[in-house]
């Protein structure tokens, strides 16, 4: 693999996004980036700043009661939804704050909330984050158990998403497909790369890449 690429948002440029070129197998597609964001998400003053650029997208009129953080979220989630609280946006909980939590992901691939989550979700106004949304697949998955556990989406936020929409809700994204004009995803029986030869570097997800050679 090669080196990272800095990535510098356009309208935030002290938010830097690594991109790592290679092979990389994600559960639902093959990509030739790797877009690094484990600083994004635990170092506290670039958390700090990518929450606050992310609370822009959202005005007084919304209503978050629960910000549902996927993939090592929760850094960012704390402090999205103290900016959100600053902007004035609304929480219908009883105490006027913002629950932040996560999912459980079995190892079928499950999304569930346990008995004392339950509350978290039900009945309220969920912004869903998460570090990037490349075929909108998982995320989909995501907001069904949403609806499932009877919670009202209020919008979708990450730091990266190669789609616009995900069942026809906007997706806020501080980083997109122009951004990285050489980005490429396909499915796993249409990839370029594997027609070419190129071997798989690594298998990725939301929590990190894993080398194979």
């Amino acid at each position: 693999m090669q080196d990272a690429k800095k990535l510098f948002s356009k309208k935030h440029p002290n938010i830097v996004l690594d991109a790592i070129p290679g092979h990389f197998v994600t559960p639902n597609s093959h990509i030739n980036y790797y877009l690094d964001m484990s600083k994004l998400k635990a170092r506290q003053s670039e958390a700090q700043e990518v929450a606050k650029a992310m609370a822009e997208a959202y005005v007084a009129s919304t209503v978050v009661d629960t910000i549902v953080c996927m993939e090592g979220c929760e850094v960012i989630g704390a402090y999205l939804a103290e900016q959100l609280t600053k902007v004035g946006v609304l929480s219908m909980n009883a105490h006027k704050t913002i629950y932040i939590t996560s999912p459980e992901v079995n190892f079928t691939g499950q999304i569930l909330f346990r008995e004392n989550l339950k509350p978290m979700i039900k009945n309220k106004h969920v912004l869903l984050l998460l570090p990037a949304a490349t075929t909108g697949n998982t995320t989909g998955r995501m907001l069904d158990t949403i609806a499932y556990y009877g919670g009202t989406i209020t919008g979708i936020s990450a730091i990266f998403s190669a789609v616009n929409r995900i069942h026809d809700i906007h997706v806020n994204a501080l980083f997109t497909m122009s951004d990285i004009a050489d980005y490429k995803m396909s499915s796993p029986d249409n990839c370029s790369m594997c027609k070419e030869g190129k071997p798989i570097d690594a298998l990725a997800n939301g929590y990190g890449y894993s080398i194979l050679r």
